[in-house]
């Protein structure tokens, strides 16, 4: 049934964030395909596949402490889940060309993920890096 399967796409998108702040890898290659591909050019490397994504964490995990990732808001159609949420922690260690302030942020995200056969295949993330940077200091 086609709204079974929304609501599960649903919930797999929300589950996304629990495994990439836990570095769930278990969970990641269960539900995010091999040729997944994050559209992010904010980044210095290609995000494919699980693998990708522990990478991404590993860069954003060594740079951010107390991470939360509060989802608050769900849209699903088709394939497609659209979530809102707020990225809060506390910049403690080396972020690009930022050396750890100590200063907590907290900014806004949407993230935009396509589904396929059961598992996520591709995301486009709009994080609020004008706030970011100025919550850290680097404006």
């Amino acid at each position: 049934m086609m709204s079974e399967t929304i609501e599960a796409n649903r919930q797999r998108a929300k589950d996304y964030f629990k495994a990439f702040a836990s570095k769930d890898r278990d969970w990641l290659e269960a539900n995010v395909r091999p040729d997944y591909v994050r559209h992010d050019e904010t980044l210095p490397f290609d995000v494919v596949g699980p693998e990708g994504v522990l990478k991404l964490g590993d860069l954003l995990l060594g740079a951010f402490s107390d991470i939360e990732l509060d989802v608050q808001d769900t849209v699903a159609e088709n394939d497609k889940v659209l979530i809102r949420l707020r990225f809060r922690g506390v910049h403690s260690g080396p972020f690009g060309d930022l050396d750890p302030t100590g200063r907590r942020f907290d900014v806004a995200v949407l993230d935009l993920f396509r589904m396929e056969d059961g598992m996520i295949a591709e995301q486009w993330p709009a994080i609020d890096n004008a706030t970011l940077q100025k919550q850290l200091g680097a404006q």
